[in-house]
């Protein structure tokens, strides 16, 4: 994925961006840092007003100007296109998804003849990692030019509808999560996003419109529609077979990637929505070791999903596993995906962690996305701007999000099944609560029923400790009730689990023989678990990191042995 852009430099600048750290974002290569990556590339040329990259088709790698200026501009699918900068001699054009021959999101022509030094994705990594003091300047410019066009909104989808409608908050978390780039339009006051929607003749129902960069309209889409439109989702050879197919795409999921790419293993990593799971929701993480003024979850997963494609993991995020052959007729695992597409590895890591729980609540299906949330970004902190919120849960994950919510709501009324917050959530936490003047806590309650018309209007709850039933009128519900196992798409392979649906490890059964059992192996040879999915896991980002990391020796262990000649 090719994509360059700039800060308001004068000299160079083409339009009102303004991109910050611009040095690091686009530094100027000397001539022998140039002559240092030559052997990772060749010289190629363009004439006078040639692509070198366009915006929704897959970038052929990091060109690095030699002679000559390249144009970068971008387009929203709606007809408009705009200048973003100029680049000249001793620059390159790239941005994080280039490491994995992701869709270009911007355009680049050639201004007048041009020399360039094109590095394709694979060379790429590989001077990443050769050239230690050069691939970490490009590196860095790398994610910052990422950052740059996500917080421009440059590049990306076009989100058409009410800024309060569920699904569009739905769509743009989707994006949020995943590092895509996109803006919004309401078409109440925006003429073109008014004359798309009536062209469309789109009901409420299908909004939001979604115009992609190629001019495709999709009618309020799923995540997995959208990701296929903008070619989020990666192809693979139908013929490979990987060292390692990691699923699930959390804190332990990417550290396995990381640790066993980089030790040079090849790695499949799949996640049904995006990266970082859970723990990619948190507001802030304060008790990770190494961040004393704590860090976002987003932050968190989104430099692990860097650091794995910089080592060459293949990240097939959003694709859904359907199920787990282990009878290796083919020679090797089998995992078949929702979308139909199968794909083999010689080991697998199960990493799926946990899905948001749904308790038993009147009408909660009908209000989930149209008021009712899982999680507390940025996102749904500005549907609730000045309102108040009920917030269900007594974890750290449900006192982040109620420290994080009460800086935009105007009450935040916390609610919890038990009496107290001391068996369940960190003190640190119960102390900032305790300090947080527009955060209620409640006690010894629970939610009993939703009410509405097409959004979330009121939720009915009562106390535990009587009969009666209360009312409060809110738009929006958070939900931090726990999670279950994600294990379902094991069913049937082998892998035992325990009597909570938590995957089994370590234990010596009959179809490991008489080999010992390495502590994160499963029931089944071959097959490993990882971080919350796990029965015994401390249940921790630390502790789900340092697994990913603990697993990469035993499969070290097993794809060794599993090549060795039998006797």
């Amino acid at each position: 994925m090719s994509a360059d852009n700039t800060t308001a430099d004068p000299a160079t600048a083409t339009n009102s961006f303004a991109f910050p750290r611009h040095e690091q974002t686009f530094p100027t290569l000397t001539p022998h840092e140039i002559d240092r990556m030559r052997r990772f590339g060749e010289v190629v040329f363009f004439k006078h007003g040639e692509a070198l990259f366009e915006t929704g088709k897959p970038g052929p790698g990091m060109f690095v100007i030699l002679s000559g200026e390249v144009a970068i501009t971008q387009r929203d699918g709606l007809g408009h296109v705009s200048p973003v900068i100029d680049q000249g001699p001793g620059q390159f054009l790239a941005e994080i998804g280039q490491l994995s021959g992701r869709v270009a999101l911007v355009d680049g022509h050639a201004e007048g003849d041009v020399e360039t030094l094109l590095i394709p994705p694979d060379k790429l990594r590989a001077l990443l990692v050769a050239e230690a003091d050069l691939g970490e300047r490009i590196m860095r410019a790398l994610i910052l030019r990422r950052v740059s066009l996500i917080q421009g909104g440059v590049g990306g989808p076009v989100l058409i509808g009410p800024v309060s409608l569920g699904d569009m908050a739905r769509l743009q978390n989707f994006l949020a999560r995943n590092g895509q780039p996109h803006h919004l339009l309401d078409p109440a006051t925006d003429k073109d996003a008014a004359d798309l929607v009536a062209r469309y003749s789109a009901s409420r129902a299908d909004l939001p419109l979604v115009v992609c960069p190629d001019g495709t309209v999709l009618r309020n889409p799923t995540e997995t529609a959208l990701a296929m439109a903008m070619g989020m989702i990666g192809h693979h050879g139908p013929d490979k077979v990987y060292d390692v197919a990691v699923v699930g795409s959390g804190p332990a999921g990417l550290a396995t990637a990381v640790y066993a790419a980089s030790e040079g293993l090849s790695v499949a990593v799949f996640d049904s929505r995006a990266y970082g799971g859970q723990a990619g929701a948190s507001a802030r993480i304060e008790n990770y070791l190494g961040f004393p003024t704590g860090i976002s979850g987003q932050a968190l997963a989104g430099r692990a999903f860097s650091q794995a494609q910089k080592f060459g993991a293949e990240m097939l995020i959003p694709v859904s596993i359907k199920s787990l052959d282990c009878s290796k007729n083919s020679g090797a695992f089998e995992l078949a995906t929702q979308c139909g597409r199968f794909l083999r590895a010689r080991s697998i890591v199960v990493a799926s962690g946990a899905r948001y729980r749904r308790p038993e609540i009147e009408n909660l299906d009908r209000f989930e996305g149209r008021g009712v949330w899982y999680w507390a970004s940025p996102i749904e902190a500005r549907l609730c701007a000045n309102q108040d919120v009920v917030l269900v849960g007594g974890g750290n994950s449900a006192g982040q999000a109620a420290v994080f919510l009460s800086g935009h709501a105007r009450k935040v009324h916390m609610m919890i099944r038990g009496g107290g917050l001391g068996s369940s959530m960190s003190r640190y936490l119960i102390e900032r609560i305790e300090a947080t003047p527009n955060i209620e806590l409640i006690f010894n309650a629970e939610v009993v029923g939703l009410e509405g018309s097409e959004t979330l209007a009121r939720v009915r709850w009562r106390s535990r400790l009587g009969p009666d039933v209360y009312m409060l009128d809110v738009r929006n519900l958070f939900l931090f009730v726990g999670a279950d196992p994600a294990t379902g798409w094991l069913e049937g392979c082998g892998v035992k689990v325990d009597r909570a649906g938590f995957v089994l490890t370590g234990v010596q059964d009959g179809q490991n023989g008489e080999r010992p059992v390495p502590p994160l192996e499963t029931t089944v040879p071959g097959v490993f678990a990882v971080g919350d999915v796990r029965s015994g896991s401390v249940k921790r980002v630390g502790g789900a990191i340092g697994e990913g990391a603990q697993v990469v020796a035993a499969l070290h262990g097993f794809l060794g042995d599993s090549a060795k000649p039998a006797l």
